[in-house]
């Protein structure tokens, strides 16, 4: 008669070990906790009164609701992050624009549309004049462009030019720049009854 083999039998967890938070047992042993979780028992426990803190059964349950709820406490931790252009998450930066009634293009480099968040206050400040509209365009663009307001004796010859003014850019070998998308800048920027000559000459 052929005694029958006992089934193999995966090692586990010792009596009484406590397994650190949020990981599993594998044949090896316990895989590391995930980051930012402490192992061991939940530090839901402090929280406790002190006839709770020694219970291994609700240090181990309380590691569930722990383990899900540590992202959140760290984003809490650091919302006021989210209202910081310079640290603020990239896709964030739109939303953050529109609290100041300001579009943020896509088209506008990361680094860029920080800084113009932060420079809300001054940009509209200098809103309509020359000044905020090339501190604006090289915001958007990345590159200085030129301003340029009819002098006192050009009006003097034709009165209609008061209302129009010049933008013109410079660009550096190798760059490019949508004329379209200047239009929608320049739109955006001018007052209502202003006309503007867009001028993009290559290096």
């Amino acid at each position: 008669m052929t005694t029958p083999t006992a089934p193999a039998v995966i090692p586990g967890p010792g009596d009484g070990e406590v397994p650190p938070r949020g990981s599993t047992w594998t044949a090896s042993g316990y895989d590391a906790a995930p980051l930012g979780v402490p192992e061991g028992a939940s530090s839901y426990l402090d929280f406790l009164p002190g006839i709770y803190q020694d219970s291994e059964f609700l240090g181990r349950f309380l590691l569930i609701f722990e383990h899900i709820l540590s992202p959140l406490d760290r984003t809490a931790g650091s919302i006021a992050d989210y209202f910081d252009a310079s640290l603020t998450p990239e896709d964030f930066l739109p939303w953050l624009g529109s609290w100041l009634g300001m579009v943020v293009d896509a088209r506008i480099p990361q680094e860029n549309k920080r800084e113009m968040i932060r420079s809300a206050p001054d940009l509209y400040r200098w809103r309509g004049t020359r000044r905020g509209m090339r501190e604006f365009l090289r915001l958007a663009t990345g590159i200085e462009p030129e301003v340029i307001e009819p002098t006192l004796s050009e009006i003097a010859g034709n009165r209609n030019l008061a209302y129009r003014f010049t933008v013109r850019f410079r660009l550096p070998a190798g760059a490019s720049l949508a004329r379209s998308y200047v239009e929608a800048l320049v739109e955006a920027e001018k007052p209502a009854f202003a006309g503007c000559t867009i001028e993009i000459n290559g290096a």
